[in-house]
């Protein structure tokens, strides 16, 4: 969630924001509830109309080993 909406910003939509798609649960809540975080952070996508091409978030580079 802080890739795509920042540090603060995205920690008052995890307590704030209610997603219908989960019986109107914040993603704080659903989580605690034991959603799976795969399907909170797609209802959060939807809701906030993130593209669907960043729903996987930033592209990390392999460790060397």
């Amino acid at each position: 969630m802080e890739n795509e909406f920042g540090p603060r910003y995205s920690h008052v939509l995890a307590d704030s924001m209610a997603l219908s798609e989960l019986d109107s649960m914040t993603a704080s809540v659903a989580l605690n509830k034991g959603v799976k975080p795969k399907q909170v952070w797609e209802a959060l996508c939807r809701a906030q109309d993130v593209p669907a091409e960043r729903w996987l978030g930033v592209d990390i580079e392999p460790k060397q080993s």
